[in-house]
């Protein structure tokens, strides 16, 4: 009588699914390490990203201190040129405005022409903001440059219905249609552009709504008050650029 030898079992017979389960275990190993792979690299082009705003962002910051600098020196080279000819102006704190009082430039009471004898003192004015403006690039860290008029708080009566906002303007105007009129063709200040192509110079007039003398009493306040002011701006980042930067900002504050 034969007896058969009893047939023993293998680990995978005895266990069907163990095969199958080690390969599922080796496929989310390797889906796991490409994970991390791909996880690496994004974060390592997020760094790359944070480092490139980070750079642009301190770009910025670099132009505009460099704009502003530029201002500054205008302003000054302008201020000392002019006092060097006996032509006292005053340059604000901020380094942004060159004051031009009215006795430098003669306006009677009420009128908003030069008188003649004030004419060669306001091209000498034109001459040296003419030439303080070209040297180098200084015109393309400039935004717009602004004629304003100012008046004291005496009302004005009759000005073509306009008061002392009207005549402030007229002021401004005049200054700048004398330049167009009495400076060379090398030397005129519309042919100057900003960075935009636009048209560098532009006129304003205030009345008496930013005095530099709050309280007005006596002779000497109401002549500090008119005034024309040359104001400089400088070109700086639109609304986008400073939402931009602003969230460059938020992304790198800890």
């Amino acid at each position: 009588m034969r007896f058969r030898k009893p047939h023993t079992a293998t680990v995978d017979e005895e266990n069907p699914y163990w095969m199958s389960f080690s390969d599922i275990m080796s496929a989310l190993l390797v889906i796991f390490i490409l994970a991390s792979v791909v996880l690496i690299l994004q974060l390592m082009e997020i760094r790359e990203e944070l480092q490139n705003r980070q750079i642009e962002f301190e770009e910025e910051i670099v132009e505009l201190k460099k704009a502003e600098q530029v201002r500054r020196t205008i302003l000054e080279e302008a201020a000392e040129a002019l006092r060097k000819r006996g032509i006292n102006v005053e340059v604000s704190e901020n380094h942004t405005v060159l004051s031009i009082p009215n006795d430098l430039l003669g306006f009677d009471t009420g009128a908003y022409e030069i008188h003649k004898t004030y004419q060669p003192r306001a091209l000498e004015i034109g001459q040296v903001i003419n030439t303080v403006l070209t040297r180098q690039d200084r015109v393309d860290f400039l935004d717009t440059i602004f004629i304003e008029g100012h008046t004291d708080n005496r009302p004005l009566l009759g000005f073509m219905g306009k008061g002392n906002w009207g005549l402030s303007t007229f002021r401004a105007i005049s200054l700048w249609q004398y330049w167009e009129q009495a400076l060379s063709d090398g030397e005129r200040l519309s042919r100057l552009n900003n960075k935009d192509g636009k048209p560098l110079f532009s006129v304003s007039g205030y009345g008496e709504t930013r005095p530099v003398i709050l309280d007005q009493h006596t002779e000497d306040d109401f002549r500090r008050n008119r005034r024309i002011d040359i104001r400089f701006t400088i070109r700086r980042p639109d609304s986008t650029q400073y939402e931009q930067i602003r969230k460059r900002l938020v992304e790198a504050d800890p």
